[in-house]
């Protein structure tokens, strides 16, 4: 149930991240830089070597998410049972380029940063993204 929930809060943010204005995006862009590093208490010399390798994760991901959307664009109602089980595979796909790239991620950066500021950058990823829904719903008006 757990990581369903966490599945469905990436897609939202995803979601949200690629449809965000562009002023509004550089914006959101900016508070994560700034986050991250005081939560993972980047020194000067790591971010010089760590904000590279992130945002180069961070355009494979919107890469991936981008499939993703536009797999999902077909209505699955309308859909023959070959093509289904096609766009299945598409997605179970999308899924394991996404665990590669992480893997990729994780495997580079604990060569910059040590293994707790690479769990402080998770956490802090996580943080992001609940701090940034909370705000998009207290802004939508649903609480």
């Amino acid at each position: 149930m757990n990581k369903r929930i966490h599945i469905l809060i990436a897609f939202l943010i995803g979601t949200v991240w690629l449809h965000a204005q562009g002023p509004m995006r550089d914006r959101i862009k900016t508070l994560k830089v700034a986050f991250i590093t005081e939560r993972v208490g980047l020194t000067s010399e790591e971010a010089q070597q760590f904000w590279p390798i992130y945002n180069e994760h961070e355009d494979a991901l919107e890469n991936i998410r981008r499939k993703e959307i536009q797999s999902r664009l077909s209505a699955a109602q309308g859909l023959s049972d070959s093509e289904s089980e096609a766009l299945l595979d598409n997605l179970l796909a999308l899924q394991t380029e996404k665990y590669d790239a992480d893997q990729a991620f994780i495997s580079k950066i604990r060569k910059v940063i040590s293994p707790k500021k690479v769990l402080l950058l998770l956490k802090a990823e996580d943080d992001f993204k609940k701090r940034l829904l909370q705000q998009y719903r207290r802004k939508q008006g649903g609480g």
